[in-house]
């Protein structure tokens, strides 16, 4: 359980959170964009502006309540940006994209902060500011991208599955939609989502991105993960 409330503490939290989260909400405007709808550009969503972003609840109520109780896992949302799939070229296919847009922008970060950290530690730049900030990136990211990749609306694994569904399971899934979050919610306070998901689905991926810096490791004689 976090027990420092200092400036510092919280910014070592915030900042990569912000940047998380931030960056995960441009990314799906910016591939729907590209894919034929530009609603999110127009209402000034495909922006690296946090403001435009965030959620009182999603994006600083629930990590903090999550942070104070010592949660091994670290989950928000933001606001989520508006997208027309039926404005993108190929809507079936093109929704799995969009909606992997956002898990795809945080892996991307979890891989530059581990790259930061490696770097530093390969360095011996005794920075415990950076260094934290670098650990808590990691955590950020993979902890939002498994909490998205969760196969049930509104999270992006949900639209990833009504993409790959039949058209009328995928319209009976969307029926769940505005019961989704509650839904993932029980299961979290349950343990189901910490055990039987987001723990191994976050272990995957930590593994992966530790792969992927196994050549910076080697180089530097250390090991990360």
């Amino acid at each position: 359980m976090i027990t420092d409330y200092s400036i510092q503490a919280v910014a070592i939290q915030a900042i990569p959170l912000i940047f998380a989260i931030t960056i995960h909400e441009a990314a799906h405007g910016y591939a729907a964009r590209l894919l034929g709808d530009n609603t999110a550009y127009v209402l000034g969503r495909v922006t690296l502006n946090p403001m435009k972003h965030i959620d009182p609840v999603g994006t600083i109520l629930i990590p903090l309540m999550l942070i104070l109780l010592g949660s091994p896992f670290l989950i928000g949302y933001a606001k989520p940006v508006p997208v027309r799939f039926d404005r993108l070229k190929k809507p079936k296919i093109d929704m799995i994209w969009v909606a992997l847009a956002g898990p795809g922008a945080n892996f991307a970060q979890g891989l530059l902060w581990a790259i930061l950290l490696t770097l530093l530690l390969g360095f011996g730049i005794d920075e415990k500011f950076l260094t934290a900030m670098a650990v808590a990136g990691i955590q950020w990211n993979v902890g939002l991208l498994v909490f998205n990749l969760f196969p049930l609306p509104p999270l992006d694994g949900g639209r990833v599955l009504a993409g790959l569904l039949p058209y009328r399971q995928s319209i009976a899934l969307g029926k769940i939609e505005p019961y989704g979050f509650f839904i993932v919610l029980a299961l979290a306070y349950a343990g189901i989502i910490g055990n039987l998901w987001m723990r191994p689905l976050g272990d995957f991926f930590l593994w992966i991105i530790n792969l992927l810096t196994i050549p910076i490791q080697i180089i530097f004689g250390i090991h990360l993960l």
